[in-house]
This record gives structure tokens, C-alpha cells and sequence, in this order.
């Protein structure tokens, strides 16, 4: 369950409550007239079915709620009574697959921005990701995997094009292309400093590193990889199961080829550098097509569960 809470003006408050009322999935509304104090109005909350909020939110941004209003929506941990039990079964499909498309837009975009944050995680695990492949450690890439934060701008971007909300396109394409822009050109300098030294190692500069040469390596089973990469984080996402690791999964896709750009070019290596840059482009195209695919399927079934739920709940009630 979820809570809802719609702040609103006094002469709106009858068709907020009536939209509440007229819900599936919906249980204690409640209506405060005048309990809002800045800016003045009335508050109607109710807890509703996490698989129905999304057709709730629909219908109140159709009423212009977000315009004279404000909506929000809160996690309940634990919602228990007959009420509850009724208002779950009413709601149609299963609360774990559903996907509610404003809070979705709204998590993504602000997690896409290009932020102080974003930025340093990002050169970092491109650093770390160099070091792996000058000394061919497996563990510091799976290290360099942990702290990429590349998923969010990419998720932002595909929740982006499933909704057409194309202006919210341009802040995970800006947190892209200058994060990685960024990355590399710092990984770049370190791996310069390091050859300055002559801390490189001979085996990297021959091209001998059994364990981390398929980073510049592209082919087929690149693709396959970045194509479930993006498939299983936009499930961990819209499922609220996002986790560390699914960031490696995303992770091994994208941090390790950025820093082989960056180590092959200051090395002389032109061509593995430019495989591992034809493997950053495919497997970000990859991740976020597949994200969008699985977006958009999602998207499909629930408007076809929606046009089956009124029978659902006439069951229900009948029941």
C-alpha cells in the first residue's frame, strides 16, 4: 500500500474526493477541510493499492490537481484490516510488477543530473577501472563496477522516451556525455603520470592481458550482455528491487571500456582504444534500447490489465 496525499483548493475538493471514491484500490479517504495553511486549502489523502496508484495519479493530473495543487505519494511499511485486504484485491494485477509512471520519471531524472557526486563516482571508478587493466586485475574492475553510477542518467533517458517527455531527455544525455567525457580524460591523465614514471606495465603495453582484453573487444555476446544489463535494471527499478548489484551487472558494460579508451590512447595502443570505444557506444545504445523495450512492454500490459479490471472488481465486491 501506498499513502496519497492531495493538497487542494476548497472549491476542488469534491471531485478530488469523488476521483478517490470512484478508484479501485482506494481505502481511508480522508477529507480535511482547511487543513493546509501555506499555500491555504483543504487535504484529501487516502492509503491506496500500490497497482492502482498510477491510474489514480492519471486521473488527477487529467483534473489539473497538479496545477492548483500538489500530490504526494508515501511508502506505507505496514497497512493491515479488512479495508485494506479488499482495497488490494480490487486493484488490478500484482503490486510488485506495477509501475507508476510519475514517481518512475520524477526518481530517475533527479538521480540523472550531472551533480558533484554523480561526477566524482564516476572518475573514480574510471581510475579504478585503469588501474584493473594495466595490472589485468579482475577484482579492481568488479571494485570499479561497484562504484559506476552510469545506470541512472541511462535509466532517466529511456524513461524519457517511453513517456515523450523528450525535454527530460536532455539531463541524463548532459550527465552521459560530460560524465564520461570527464572520466576518461582524468583516467587519461593518471594513466599518463603512471607511464611518465614508467609505472606501466610492459605486459599492458604488448597487449598481453588474458583476463580484461574482451573490455576492447566488442562482438556479439557484448551486445547479448548489454541487452540483459539494461532488461534487468529497469526490472530492479520498476520492481523497487535496485541494488549495488545491479549497478556491477550495468557496470561491466560501460566503466571498464570508458578507462580502455582512456589507457590505450596515452599508451599508443590506437586500436584497442578504438574498440573500447566502439564497446562503450554499442553497450550504452544496448542498455538503454533495452531498458526502453522493457519500459515500453511493461507500459502494454498494464493498459491491458487496466481495461480488464472493472470485472476484477465487480467479482470482488460480489464476493
Amino acid at each position: 500500500m501506498l499513502h496519497v496525499r492531495v493538497t487542494c483548493l476548497p472549491d476542488r475538493t469534491d471531485e478530488v474526493v469523488r476521483i478517490f471514491l470512484d478508484e479501485c484500490g482506494t481505502t481511508n479517504v480522508v477529507r480535511l477541510p482547511g487543513a493546509v495553511v501555506s499555500p491555504a486549502g483543504d487535504l484529501v489523502q487516502a492509503e491506496v493499492a500500490r497497482e492502482a496508484v498510477d491510474d489514480l495519479l492519471r486521473r488527477l493530473r487529467a483534473l489539473g490537481a497538479h496545477g492548483w495543487g500538489s500530490l504526494v505519494v508515501q511508502g506505507v511499511e505496514t497497512a493491515l484490516g479488512a479495508d485494506v485486504e479488499r482495497a488490494e484485491a480490487e486493484a488490478p494485477g500484482e503490486g510488485e510488477d506495477a509501475v507508476i509512471w510519475d514517481q518512475l520519471a520524477e526518481e530517475t531524472i533527479a538521480r540523472a543530473k550531472p551533480t558533484a557526486t554523480f561526477l566524482a563516482f564516476l572518475v573514480i571508478a574510471t581510475l579504478i577501472a585503469a588501474v584493473g587493466l594495466l595490472i589485468d586485475s579482475t577484482v579492481l574492475i568488479v571494485g570499479a563496477m561497484v562504484l559506476g553510477p552510469e545506470f541512472a542518467p541511462l535509466a532517466g533517458l529511456a524513461v524519457a522516451l517511453v513517456t515523450r517527455r523528450w525535454h527530460d531527455a536532455r539531463t541524463p544525455l548532459r550527465a552521459l556525455a560530460v560524465g564520461f567525457a570527464l572520466a576518461v580524460a582524468v583516467a587519461a591523465l593518471g594513466v599518463w603520470l603512471l607511464d611518465l614514471a614508467g609505472q606501466v606495465p610492459e605486459a599492458f603495453v604488448e597487449g598481453h592481458r588474458p583476463l580484461t582484453s574482451f573490455v576492447a573487444a566488442p562482438d556479439v555476446f557484448s551486445v547479448v550482455v548489454a541487452l540483459l544489463a539494461g532488461t534487468a535494471g529497469t526490472l530492479s527499478l520498476t520492481g523497487g528491487k535496485d541494488s549495488p548489484l545491479v549497478g556491477v551487472f550495468i557496470s561491466v558494460t560501460t566503466v571498464p571500456a570508458a578507462a580502455d579508451v582512456a589507457a590505450g590512447a596515452v599508451t599508443g595502443q590506437l586500436a584497442t582504444a578504438g574498440g573500447a570505444a566502439v564497446q562503450l557506444v554499442v553497450n550504452l545504445g544496448c542498455i538503454v534500447a533495452a531498458a526502453a523495450g522493457t519500459l515500453a512492454l511493461q507500459r502494454a500490459y498494464w493498459r491491458r490489465v487496466r481495461r480488464r479490471h472493472p470485472e476484477r472488481r465487480a467479482a470482488v465486491r460480489r464476493a
